[in-house]
């Protein structure tokens, strides 16, 4: 394992950002996502919509491509730390890990997820979200998790 790159026991010291990609296992990989992503993301989420609108509210707030670059940009530019990651298997997309919330007091975090239909019960949810608990737990220096995922979903 990696040295950890978090926060300094220094609480006047910024907490850190979170890696910008985290590999999972050969041929999973998780990234965080670049306005380039947006047409790809905007097909899965379209593709899954029937599948996936069960358990995700925002679902129906997304219509176009440009309604996923606007929340791209929004990530990216987000004061109150919002952090998405794409899941990858072999380069396509099938899903999304987030950190939905960061209280750097309490360091504690909330987690969320989506996975495609196609890409349900093969455990590719269970072993991102074990990647990044592990990121925030070790490397950011994080210690209490919330969750928010779909739970219908089969990892």
């Amino acid at each position: 394992m990696p040295e950890p790159i978090g926060w300094p026991d220094d609480p006047d010291s910024p907490p850190p950002l979170p890696s910008s990609s985290l590999m999972v296992e050969d041929g999973i990989e998780l990234l965080a996502p670049i306005e380039g992503d947006a047409r790809e993301l905007f097909v899965t989420v379209d593709e899954n919509r029937e599948y996936l609108r069960e358990w995700l509210p925002w679902l129906d707030d997304v219509n176009s491509v440009d309604d996923e670059l606007a929340m791209i940009r929004r990530i990216r530019d987000d004061k109150n730390f919002n952090w998405v990651y794409l899941i990858r298997k072999y380069g396509e997309l099938v899903g999304v890990v987030s950190l939905n919330w960061v209280d750097w007091d309490n360091r504690s975090f909330g987690l969320g997820y989506w996975v495609s239909e196609s890409s349900s019960g093969r455990g590719i949810i269970t072993k991102s979200c074990r990647r990044v608990i592990e990121h925030c737990f070790v490397d950011l220096k994080l210690h209490k998790i919330g969750y928010r995922g779909c739970s219908g979903q089969s990892s």
